[in-house]
């Protein structure tokens, strides 16, 4: 079994977090849409911009030496707005590693709840995340209009932050 490490990403990794992004897309989420004229080169800037503007505030999963999937979070906001992994390493662990780990620092901050958001048809994605914990909370249209087709399913889970105090047996 191959190990994942993880570290906060670099500016470096801003190009491949991109790639990561649309190729997890394209897999996940373009079946689900009626695609239409320039939606993937639309698509493709937008997720690569997302990287490029916010490696900051992101972690990386590196298995033998290549960066395989990225989870980012809101300065000052307790919301993961990406989660990604290549495709081929899908089902392996990584998301369920990156997701953990960006709990725990979320965790350090005092954060009690982590919010997210994944469409309502990517069913895989929503189970993937009820099994990490994650309550549905709300269904939701664009611009909050819920008859569209397009529908978005906001997830949060409870977290435990570190009080500072030591447990007592």
């Amino acid at each position: 079994m191959l190990r994942t490490e993880l570290r906060k990403a670099d500016l470096s990794d801003a190009p491949r977090m991109g790639t990561i992004a649309y190729a997890a897309w394209e897999k996940g989420i373009l079946p689900l849409l009626s695609e239409e004229p320039l939606m993937r080169a639309s698509e493709r800037r937008r997720l690569s911009q997302a990287a490029a503007l916010g490696w900051q505030h992101a972690i990386v999963a590196i298995r033998d030496g290549d960066l395989v999937g990225w989870c980012s979070r809101v300065p000052r906001r307790n919301y993961i707005p990406y989660l990604f992994v290549a495709p081929d390493s899908q089902s392996m662990g990584v998301g369920g590693e990156l997701l953990a780990r960006m709990e725990m620092m979320l965790e350090l901050e005092g954060a009690e709840r982590v919010h997210l958001e994944t469409p309502a048809d990517n069913v895989r994605a929503v189970r993937f995340y009820e099994r990490q914990g994650y309550n549905i909370m709300a269904l939701r249209g664009r611009d909050g209009d819920v008859r569209q087709s397009f529908m978005s399913v906001h997830l949060e889970k409870r977290l435990h932050p570190l009080s500072g105090e030591q447990e007592r047996e």
